[in-house]
């Protein structure tokens, strides 16, 4: 009886220290959750102000544009601008959306603008208008904007905004007078792209084809121009040679006496009306 007593103790003993280990292990790991909760959440605010503050700091920093002039440090873009030497005070140059509408205010054309992917932006004020040029990483992304930009307008135009793309430009003018000041404006922006193809061109046997087509049209063209203004100068020539001359025969035959087939030198006088025929017409011995 004491042996079962000892025992039935020895086992009332284990199972509490195994229900105590149990409960410790389970408030370790809720203790283990909540720290990592509040951690979580820690750095998730943290993260926050962190992007806030670099929002805010943004604008502030200098901007930097992938293509810079290397005698002035002064973006490509901005030198492609109408008169940039002097509207270059007045310029702002823009990497992101939050630099142009401090400058434009808020327009909704300006939503239409993704600054991804190295799209940069120049603005400067002209007698004519506001103008802004974007200038895209690629033409694929150049069309997409000239898509969308070309929708908005036709939907929503004011009828003070003018647009037009060449090349990777997309080109705007706000607050504009007319339509041809606005397209002058626009004509004005400098646009010197070149695309030159390291290996071998893969449309070199298409531009062959092409200027080959053209030469030949140009060549056909011409030939047939050529054969139309000569037979037509033949034709005009002609007659005023035929209508001359025969004005010229008109004139001589009117101050004949009597018709002759010499020319009034022979006549049979069968009639008896020919006149004396004078001298110095007849052949000399």
């Amino acid at each position: 009886m004491h042996r079962i007593a000892t025992v039935s103790a020895n086992s009332l003993n284990v199972r509490i220290k195994i229900r105590s280990t149990v409960s410790n292990k389970l408030v370790k790991t809720a203790e283990m959750k909540r720290l990592v909760v509040f951690a979580s959440i820690l750095l998730i605010v943290l993260g926050f102000l962190n992007s806030d503050r670099a929002v805010a700091q943004g604008p502030k920093s200098p901007i930097k544009s992938q293509e810079v002039s290397e005698d002035d440090g002064i973006p490509v873009l901005v030198k492609h601008l109408p008169d940039w030497e002097k509207v270059k005070p007045q310029a702002t140059f823009a990497t992101n959306i939050s630099t142009l509408k401090n400058t434009l205010g808020q327009r909704p054309e300006l939503d239409l603008i993704d600054f991804t992917a190295g799209t940069e932006a120049v603005t400067a004020p002209y007698p004519a208008g506001r103008l802004l040029v974007i200038e895209y990483a690629s033409p694929q992304q150049s069309i997409e904007a000239d898509y969308a930009l070309r929708n908005f307008l036709t939907q929503k135009n004011d009828g003070h905004t003018f647009y037009k793309r060449t090349g990777n430009y997309n080109i705007l003018v706000f607050d504009a007078a007319d339509e041809a000041s606005a397209n002058a404006l626009i004509e004005q922006v400098k646009y010197e792209k070149n695309i030159q193809w390291l290996g071998e061109d893969p449309f070199l046997f298409h531009n062959l084809e092409r200027a080959f087509v053209r030469q030949t049209s140009d060549l056909f063209f011409s030939t047939v121009e050529v054969i139309v203004l000569g037979t037509g100068l033949s034709v005009v020539g002609g007659l005023i040679a035929g209508f001359v001359y025969f004005q010229f025969r008109e004139r001589r035959r009117a101050s004949m006496n009597a018709f002759s087939d010499a020319g009034g030198m022979t006549r049979l006088n069968l009639d008896g009306f020919t006149p004396e025929i004078s001298p110095d017409r007849l052949l000399s011995d």
